[in-house]
């Protein structure tokens, strides 16, 4: 996070600032919307590659780790004491990962069909690449956190279950909902706004 905020202060334009108060609200507001999964988890869209692939990911850190920090402490969503796991879930990981995902896509190509596959590669691979992440975190619970009795402290599904749940909801299900609104936000932004059209370019 120290990193993130260093980089947001040495590269960001004031202008921008306020569209981190909207990325932080959009990304609070879309996962709000929980579905439970069996496994011990629930799926969500994030936006955390969206703004990664508007803003850049270390300000997708920063606005989606305020969003998370919020959830826990209005809410209790993910809990206080995983604040530091969810960030590094969905506010590192993700972002990081849509960004690269996206530039490696759509290399210097300005068609608009190759910036959509990109796109909505970027939210698709990134999401479930922190679902992995998230799953393999929970699944390694049983192993590292028991009770005297042997009981799991935290999650109690093994790795056997948590990762191919996690995955395969996230392959199937959230991660196409994280594509296509990826792929039709991004749009809209790289359409319409002549700034980010720019900031894209480089």
């Amino acid at each position: 996070m120290g990193a993130a905020i260093k980089k947001v202060k040495q590269k960001m334009s004031l202008k921008l600032i306020p569209f981190m108060g909207m990325a932080s609200a959009f990304s609070f507001l879309i996962m709000m919307f929980n579905i439970p999964i069996p496994g011990g988890s629930s799926g969500h869209a994030i936006g955390a590659g969206l703004i990664a692939l508007i803003l850049g990911p270390w300000v997708a850190v920063v606005s989606v780790s305020v969003a998370i920090v919020l959830q826990a402490f209005i809410f209790s969503d993910g809990g206080i004491t995983a604040i530091g796991a969810n960030c590094f879930n969905m506010a590192v990981v993700i972002p990081f990962v849509a960004y690269g995902v996206f530039k490696i896509t759509r290399g210097k190509s300005q068609s608009p069909v190759r910036i959509n596959i990109a796109a909505f590669l970027a939210g698709y691979i990134s999401l479930c690449t922190g679902a992995i992440v998230t799953a393999i975190e929970l699944g390694i619970q049983p192993l590292i956190a028991v009770s005297p009795e042997g009981q799991s402290l935290n999650s109690p599904y093994s790795l056997s279950i948590a990762l191919p749940v996690m995955a395969i909801e996230n392959l199937l299900v959230f991660g196409i909902v994280e594509g296509l609104l990826t792929t039709l936000l991004f749009t809209y932004f790289y359409q319409n706004n002549k700034y980010f059209i720019e900031v894209l370019k480089h």
